[in-house]
């Protein structure tokens, strides 16, 4: 459990020192972004939809802020092709996550910790719980890139992941991406309301799911 928690924390320390410094430099600012979608709204929907890859792609090694890309999307190239190009985008940063972890994960496990037994208990904890936690991922940032990181390190099946990843991810892009398609300048809030709304049921079965194992783990104690 330590071995997990504490692989936990370097990453979102990793991914939150990224996040902190695209933001503080404004190198890539949500103006920049909508500027850049503007710009291109006249050119060929599949230019347009390779920037959208290329950035959920990118949010991988540096923290983008992927609702509002997704929102964006919606908006300017309307609701099939941005949940097409969405979904492209962000499966291949988390099929990038989980296989780059998978050669690479257990050599930096290794550099954690020399206690075999921690790494085997690291491993049986997040397969026992790995699924769910990949269905929910998507209530809390940076989240859904560090579960894709463990799924590989923990060598968790690629159907069970693509299963697990798909169910938490498809419903809310889809979501997403459609607030964003009906909405526009003048109107906001169907993207608003969808997006306080889809972030407030994720955080809610969230809550749930640690509330549960919480119970067990003190039931287990006893």
């Amino acid at each position: 459990m330590k071995l997990l928690i504490k692989s936990v924390l370097i990453l979102a320390t990793i991914f939150t020192t990224t996040l902190l410094v695209i933001k503080f430099s404004g190198v890539l600012t949500v103006d920049d972004i909508k500027n850049l979608f503007e710009t291109l709204k006249s050119q060929p929907s599949y230019i347009l939809g390779a920037i959208i890859v290329l950035l959920l792609f990118i949010d991988l090694f540096i923290a983008v802020p992927t609702m509002t890309i997704i929102i964006l999307a919606g908006y300017f190239i309307g609701f099939e092709l941005a949940v097409f190009y969405t979904f492209i985008g962000l499966l291949l940063a988390s099929l990038t996550g989980y296989f780059l972890s998978k050669k690479y994960g257990m050599r930096v496990l290794n550099k954690l910790s020399s206690n075999e037994e921690q790494k085997i208990q690291m491993t049986e904890l997040f397969n026992k719980h790995g699924v769910l936690v990949l269905v929910l991922s998507r209530a809390v940032p940076m989240l859904p890139e560090i579960s894709s990181c463990l799924a590989g390190t923990c060598n968790m099946s690629l159907k069970r992941f693509l299963l697990a990843w798909s169910i938490g991810t498809v419903p809310y892009l889809c979501v997403i991406a459609y607030a964003g398609s009906i909405s526009n300048l003048d109107n906001p809030m169907p993207a608003i309301y969808a997006a306080i709304g889809i972030t407030l049921v994720f955080w809610f079965l969230w809550l749930i799911f640690m509330k549960k194992n919480k119970l067990k783990a003190q039931k287990e104690f006893v």
